[in-house]
């Protein structure tokens, strides 16, 4: 059902050098950014940064970081359905645009399901932008 690697999501401590270290430094491309995240990409792969850890003297915060794998529309349904029936814990409940289960592997790390693509979350974030969103292209 899941059908390969979807987005990636980190944790950041400074939006602004995370930025300029994924554009610059990697040559990922910027989409667009936001008070407390950005949407950037290298070929198919979508990475998010999210502003999550505030205090310099921490390391960032892993709340929010997690590893997203594609599911289609049509899949989707069923595999929550499969997941909640098992008993998999959850971690969050979907708050963006398209379809996401987020939950826990065996091992405590936060995995996400998620039915879209990055095009279709920058034309959800062009209808309804979050604070501050500015779009680079």
């Amino acid at each position: 059902m899941l059908t390969g690697l979807n987005h990636l999501t980190l944790s950041v401590r400074d939006l602004a050098r995370s930025v300029a270290f994924y554009r610059d430094m990697l040559g990922l491309r910027l989409h667009a950014r936001w008070e407390r995240g950005a949407y950037l990409s290298a070929g198919d792969l979508w990475l998010c940064l999210s502003l999550d850890g505030q205090d310099a003297a921490a390391l960032a915060s892993t709340a929010y970081t997690h590893y997203a794998f594609s599911i289609s529309q049509q899949d989707f349904p069923a595999f929550a359905t499969r997941l909640r029936a098992a008993g998999v814990p959850e971690w969050q409940q979907n708050r963006s645009a398209g379809d996401s289960l987020y939950f826990f592997d065996p091992d405590g790390h936060q995995l996400e399901a998620h039915a879209g693509s990055l095009a279709q979350r920058l034309a959800a974030c062009r209808a309804a932008p979050y604070p501050g969103m500015v779009f680079e292209d």
